[in-house]
């Protein structure tokens, strides 16, 4: 009797062992944990056309950008169809770190210096933490240097100052098509007169289909809410490819928006495309590592 109680012991003992065993080399070979994927190359670069886009400068890198606008096409052959004119905005925008961008840059259009601070608060992902869209916050802040139009009147610094918060929502829908929505607000501390609003509001609409592995066509629509502005204000609309190759990132586009920044291209675009007025213009971005990423 004490024999079978002692292998019914055994018996437990070792079967209790070979299950911890199995266990362990269960947790070698590697149950694997789940694990956040986060979504990228919603868009091409940080900009759809105008518009900043759901995606940020990667952290340590440094993003070169070059923007320039031709005349408009109703400038007819006089003007050969708006190359005769153009406005020119150098920027250079740099990753704190995946989540976090800053920026500044420098418009020949009305001698414009900006600067910007964009950051992540929500990012698309699958798997442990799931999150269904992309939210990012911009604020940005633009000083006009043109001279005064009458400098003989008693003229403020602030007159030059320009404000910009906007939230960024959008959805990498598949890999060929991001959609996003930008609800925007343009503080002008000076305005011309008192028909129009020192605070506007506006929604801007953007969209990419990925078309191949280097190319994807953008389109972004930005609307004003009514009775903000002049009556001459319209809205902006734009539409381009985006072309990459290799380090470079080209856009092309046709826009009616002169401006480059957001208090310009928002509230002061003037032309249509109904009369042609129509700016071709591109943008080339040139990324450089300025901080390698540490592994492990």
């Amino acid at each position: 009797m004490k024999n079978q109680i002692y292998l019914l012991f055994l018996s437990i003992f070792l079967s209790f062992g070979l299950h911890a065993q199995e266990d362990d080399l269960l947790s070698l070979l590697g149950e694997e944990e789940e694990v956040t994927e986060y979504t990228n190359a919603s868009f091409k670069t940080n900009r759809v056309i105008n518009l900043h886009s759901l995606e940020s400068t990667a952290g340590g890198v440094l993003d070169f950008k070059i923007g320039h606008r031709f005349g408009t096409l109703n400038g007819g052959f006089y003007e050969l169809f708006g190359l005769d004119n153009a406005s020119i905005r150098l920027g250079f925008d740099y990753g704190l770190s995946d989540r976090l961008t800053i920026g500044i840059g420098r418009s020949g259009f009305q001698k414009t210096y900006d600067g910007f601070v964009k950051y992540k608060l929500l990012r698309q992902s699958t798997g442990k933490r799931k999150m269904p869209v992309t939210v990012g916050i911009l604020l940005t802040s633009a000083l006009q240097t043109l001279d005064w139009a009458n400098p003989d009147r008693e003229n403020h610094f602030s007159s030059r100052m320009y404000y910009t918060g906007q939230l960024i929502i959008g959805r990498k829908l598949s890999e060929s098509l991001s959609l996003q929505l930008s609800p925007t607000m343009v503080h002008r501390n000076l305005i011309a007169t008192n028909a129009e609003k020192n605070d506007v509001f506006a929604l801007g609409v953007a969209g990419r289909i990925k078309l191949s592995k280097r190319i994807a066509l953008n389109a972004e629509y930005i609307y004003l809410l009514p009775d903000q502005v002049a009556s001459e204000i319209t809205n902006s609309l734009s539409v381009g490819f985006d072309i990459e190759t290799g380090g470079h990132v080209f856009q092309l586009h046709l826009t009616n928006s002169t401006s480059m920044i957001e208090k310009g291209f928002i509230a002061e675009t003037t032309n249509t495309w109904s009369d042609g007025g129509i700016h071709f213009g591109f943008n080339v971005s040139r990324v450089f590592t300025i901080k390698k990423k540490k592994l492990g």
